[in-house]
């Protein structure tokens, strides 16, 4: 493979190519990224998708940047930090991190630069979990006035993932 990669992550209610994802993979595409979203529709064992992320990661022969929404937040922060090739970029919609009961199984930061999009009215994953979560990542952390999905702000999430890739060196 050659070129640059974008993976995507979906959350746990979602599919590999939702309204988000295919939103930001045209801004991919327009920066001359390729992409690839993997589907981990009837997979509910978080690591079994990093699992699955990970081989991934490691069969690659070309830089790339993981993107993960909610539960794909934690799959690609864990993968990003795990035994696949490092990514160099980590950019995240509302991860879920620090949930409730399963605070321990809260990834570490990667070693690389992170984005954190969240809304500020959340009602599946606090905003504050991510905050928590930036400091210690030095992650950029991006608050917005939508709820988990983020869908309606798809015009502002695209401008910051433009950054993101825009500022990833390669």
């Amino acid at each position: 493979m050659t070129g640059r990669w974008v993976c995507f992550s979906h959350g746990k209610e979602s599919g590999p190519w939702g309204t988000k994802i295919q939103a930001l993979a045209d801004v991919a595409r327009a920066a001359d990224w390729q992409v690839e979203s993997l589907d981990y529709q009837g997979m509910d064992d978080p690591d079994a998708r990093v699992a699955r992320l990970e081989a991934w990661c490691e069969q690659q022969t070309s830089p790339f940047v993981l993107v993960g929404s909610s539960m794909g937040g934690h799959v690609v922060t864990a993968a990003a930090t795990g035994k696949g090739r490092a990514a160099l970029g980590v950019f995240l919609l509302a991860p879920a991190f620090y949930m409730a009961g399963y605070e321990q199984l809260t990834p570490g930061p990667p070693a690389c630069p992170v984005t954190i999009v969240h809304g500020w009215r959340d009602d599946v994953v606090p905003w504050q979990n991510s905050a928590c979560f930036a400091e210690p990542a030095k992650a950029k952390l991006v608050m917005l006035d939508d709820d988990h999905r983020l869908t309606n702000s798809l015009a502002a999430l695209s401008a910051e993932f433009r950054l993101f890739l825009g500022s990833i060196p390669t």
